[in-house]
C-alpha cells in the first residue's frame, strides 16, 4: 500500500480506466526482451545510443526503435549533452517495476522463496 492514502484507486476502490490503460501500456512494452534489457541497463543511470547498443547486442536502428517506443510510453527520459541524447528510466517507479519482475523470474527459476 502507498503511504499517501489511495491515490491509486478511483473512489470505489479500484484503479481508473486511465489508469489500467497506461499500467498496460507500460507492461506490454516490458514484455520485450530488448526492451526489458534496456530499462534494466538504464536503472542505474543514463546512456547514450552507442552505449546500450553494447550492453544489449542489439543492432543500433533496433535500439533506437526500442527507445522511441518506451519514451512514447513514458518509460524513459532523456537529455541533451551536446549532440548525444542520453537516456535514463523514468523514476523510481520504473525501475522497481522492472527490479521486481526480474526478481519474481529469479525466484521463480531458482525455486526460491517468496516473500513480502
Amino acid at each position: 500500500m502507498y503511504a499517501r492514502g489511495d491515490t491509486v484507486t478511483g473512489g470505489d476502490g479500484a484503479p481508473t480506466d486511465a489508469q489500467v490503460d497506461v499500467a498496460v501500456t507500460a507492461l506490454r512494452m516490458l514484455a520485450d526482451p530488448t526492451r526489458l534489457r534496456l530499462l534494466w541497463a538504464l536503472r542505474d543511470g543514463e546512456h547514450d545510443v552507442t552505449t546500450l547498443t553494447a550492453t544489449v547486442g542489439a543492432a543500433r536502428p533496433a535500439v533506437s526503435q526500442h527507445l522511441a517506443k518506451l519514451l512514447l510510453a513514458g518509460l524513459v527520459s532523456t537529455r541533451r549533452d551536446g549532440r548525444r541524447v542520453l537516456y535514463r528510466a523514468a523514476g523510481g517507479h520504473v525501475r522497481r517495476l522492472v527490479a521486481e519482475a526480474l526478481y519474481a523470474a529469479d525466484h521463480h527459476l531458482t525455486g526460491a522463496p517468496e516473500h513480502d
